[in-house]
C-alpha cells in the first residue's frame, strides 16, 4: 500500500504542478495540501482522470488551528472505488475569506458545507444554500471553534408562564471547578479543595 501512495503521491505531484503546495502520507493515507484558488480545477481531475477517479466524496470537514493566520483547514475525504485508493485533499482559510464550494463537482459537499459553516463559520463561495444544519434557530457563534466557551452565550428552556421555549444569557449558578489533570496514581502535591475536613477528622481520630 505504502509503494502505491508513493506513486500516487509522484503522479499527482508531476500532473498538478503548482496547484500542490504539499504531499504527505499521515494515518496511512495520501494527504494532498493544494493551492485554495486551485481546489475544484484539483478535485475536478482527481474525479475525472482514469488513474485516478475518486469519484466518491466521503467527507469535507474543517479543523481549527487558532493561531495561524489561515485558521482552518477545509478537508475533503475521496474514494476511489475502482482503484481501491483513497485521499485527502486540504486546503488552509481564514475566517473572511469563503473557499470554492464543491457542490456542482459533488453533489453530496452540500451538506457537509453547510455543517463545516454552522460549527466552524467556513464560508464557502457559490453554494445553493449555505445555512446552518445542527445548531437551533438564532444560535450565537460556531461551537467547534477552539475559542468558543463551553457553556455557549444562550441556554434555551421551556418558560411555563408564557407557555413557550425563550433564549436568555448564560447564567452559572456556581462556579467551575478548577481541575489540575494530574496522575491520579500520583495524586496531588497539596490538599485539594473539600479535602480539609477529612483532614482534621483523621486527626481527630488519632
Amino acid at each position: 500500500m505504502l509503494e502505491t501512495q508513493k506513486e500516487l503521491a509522484s503522479y499527482l505531484g508531476d500532473a498538478l504542478g503548482d496547484a500542490v503546495l504539499d504531499i504527505v502520507i499521515a494515518f496511512d493515507e495520501l494527504t494532498v495540501l493544494v493551492e485554495k484558488k486551485q481546489l475544484l480545477e484539483t478535485l475536478k481531475f482527481l474525479r475525472d482522470d482514469p488513474r485516478n477517479q475518486f469519484t466518491c466524496l466521503i467527507d469535507v470537514c474543517g479543523v481549527d488551528y487558532p493561531g495561524r493566520e489561515n485558521r482552518f483547514d477545509v478537508v475533503y475525504h475521496l474514494l476511489s472505488p475502482t482503484q481501491n485508493e483513497r485521499i485527502r485533499v486540504k486546503v488552509e482559510t481564514d475566517e473572511t475569506t469563503p473557499v470554492d464550494s464543491c457542490v456542482e463537482l459533488f453533489s453530496a459537499a452540500s451538506w457537509y458545507e453547510r455543517e463545516a459553516y454552522d460549527l466552524y463559520g467556513i464560508l464557502f463561495d457559490n453554494h445553493p444554500d449555505l445555512r446552518r444544519i445542527l445548531t437551533d434557530y438564532g444560535f450565537v457563534g460556531h461551537p467547534l471553534r477552539k475559542d468558543f466557551p463551553l457553556t455557549g452565550y444562550v441556554e434555551v428552556r421551556y418558560d411555563e408562564e408564557l407557555k413557550r421555549v425563550v433564549y436568555e444569557p448564560v447564567k452559572l449558578p456556581q462556579e467551575f471547578r478548577r481541575f489540575d489533570n494530574i496522575s491520579p496514581w500520583e495524586g496531588a502535591d497539596g490538599v485539594l479543595p473539600g479535602d480539609e475536613k477529612a483532614t482534621q477528622d483523621d486527626s481527630a481520630d488519632g
